[in-house]
């Protein structure tokens, strides 16, 4: 998606309100792969996306394409009809300078979340062995033990 303005965040930071779904992180993993293909078609692309995945979601074909068409869109990739060769006529996608910059701000994006994921983490894992509140589990028994007795 475009980068756009939040209200809860400056202009200058691309915070993941205005980058579009994250729940697949179909987006960075698209911009990245073509980055590194220099071009590539939807299908090889489509091929490879287990590869480049976050999540063990899958990303559908459908959501690829869709992702693709809105790239261009927003001018973040260019294509173009390959008819040479056997076979049917394919769209060869490349980056433009735009996209370039739009991956390098994902590139924040995901190094932020993924400051928080490991805070997240290591939160949790100190909790490993801790009861959570302030009572142990046996303290409610302790307790109706003595009333009865009482």
């Amino acid at each position: 998606m475009p980068r756009g303005t939040c209200a809860r965040h400056p202009d200058s930071y691309p915070c993941s309100c205005a980058m579009g779904h994250l729940y697949r992180f179909i987006e960075p993993v698209l911009l990245l792969m073509i980055r590194e293909r220099g071009s590539s078609y939807g299908y090889d692309l489509s091929g490879d996306l287990e590869k480049y995945a976050f999540t063990d979601a899958a990303i559908e074909r459908a959501a690829l394409y869709r992702t693709l068409k809105i790239f261009q869109q927003n001018g973040f990739v260019t294509s173009q009809w390959d008819v040479e060769g056997s076979g049917p006529a394919r769209r060869v996608y490349s980056l433009t300078r735009q996209g370039e910059e739009h991956l390098q701000e994902w590139a924040q994006v995901l190094k932020k979340v993924s400051n928080s994921m490991a805070r997240f983490v290591r939160r949790a894992e100190a909790l490993n062995g801790k009861r959570i509140g302030t009572q142990s589990a046996s303290a409610p028994r302790a307790r109706k033990a003595a009333a009865s007795r009482g």
